[in-house]
């Protein structure tokens, strides 16, 4: 499996419309590396790039310290599973498998033994006879899978694979994907816009807005630690808190509060409502509030509360009863309450 890197990539469909601004990025061997981002931010145009089927307007990728970007995609050893899989319904699953290792002259026993495995690797062992249309969505999903993982590409690329799935399937085929490419210490390139399958999934991942990456790093540094506005909200809820940053403090209507983080140039104090908790009066960083509305979900209930002029959304765990229009206590978990630009 490759390393793969990528330096100063540029593209625009229509001039002076850029999809791709020197885009520079570098993936390891054999990690699970996700872009991650809105629609039209060009994270597919990325991957195409990266498997021969677009060609940048400058910049290069190398494979293991290889330039490929002038090779076509069947000298590029890489493999894409496209959103739609792109199956061949009229024929069995052991041909739809097998149809790129012949297209790599590979026949015969060595021919049988390479889709074996790769059905092996989907558990799909006992349907090699079947055909395309008699199989369910996630089958089909699987069977796309090991027809990519099949020419043992040295990087596999994942464009949105698991958005035509039913939400259990997907939970299901997002530890599936993550079991196999470490088994087989594969290096693969996953698009979504889905932050849930970034964050539960990769190894790394990086943000992209307008082309350009907005902040890369492991899931925990991305959700904890966001490099501006765009990558906190675009991440999961997020409080944006306004209020005047001096000496390291954010002044507020409802009190003082010790930001985390470099504070030149920030504009707003920003917290995930998971590290807003209920607090007991007497608490030395508690601050009083009203809560104003709230839903529970089961496992969690997540309040709206009003500190002075500001709206804070609160995501309490085991939540017990509380009532709208009661006043209660909040603080900020330690290192939490981040400067934001």
């Amino acid at each position: 499996m490759a390393s793969v890197f990528i330096d100063k990539i540029c593209k625009s469909f229509v001039s002076g419309r850029p999809v791709l601004q020197e885009l520079s990025l570098e993936v390891n061997h054999g990690e699970l590396f996700f872009l991650l981002g809105p629609s039209g931010c060009g994270k597919s145009t990325l991957l195409r790039i990266l498997a021969g089927l677009e060609k940048q307007d400058s910049g290069s990728i190398k494979f293991d310290g290889v330039e490929i970007s002038s090779l076509p995609p069947e000298k590029r050893q890489a493999a894409m599973m496209f959103q739609n899989y792109a199956l061949w319904p009229h024929l069995s699953v052991f041909e739809n498998i097998a149809f790129g290792l012949r297209i790599m002259g590979i026949s015969g026993k060595k021919l049988k033994m390479e889709v074996q495995s790769a059905l092996d690797a989907v558990q799909l062992s006992d349907c090699a006879d079947r055909r395309v249309p008699l199989l369910s969505g996630g089958q089909q999903q699987r069977v796309a899978l090991a027809r990519a993982l099949a020419v043992r590409p040295a990087v596999l690329l994942l464009d949105e694979p698991l958005s035509n799935l039913d939400a259990r399937l997907r939970d299901t085929m997002r530890g599936e994907i993550v079991r196999i490419c470490r088994e087989r210490s594969q290096t693969a390139i996953y698009v979504t816009h889905d932050r849930q399958e970034a964050l539960s999934m990769a190894d790394r991942m990086a943000v992209l807005k307008d082309g350009r990456i907005s902040q890369q790093g492991t899931p925990r540094e991305l959700y904890e630690r966001p490099a501006n506005c765009f990558c906190g909200a675009f991440l999961g809820d997020i409080n944006f808190i306004d209020g005047r940053i001096a000496n390291g403090r954010l002044e507020t209507s409802f009190g003082s509060f010790i930001l985390s983080g470099e504070c030149d140039g920030a504009s707003a104090g920003a917290i995930r409502p998971e590290r807003i908790k209920f607090a007991a009066p007497d608490h030395p960083e508690a601050f009083a509030a009203e809560l104003v509305d709230g839903t529970f979900f089961g496992d969690c209930s997540q309040w709206v509360c009003r500190a002075g002029d500001t709206l804070l959304t609160v995501k309490e765990s085991a939540p017990g009863e509380r009532k709208i229009g009661e006043k209660v206590f909040l603080a900020f978990d330690d290192g939490f309450l981040l400067a934001m630009r």
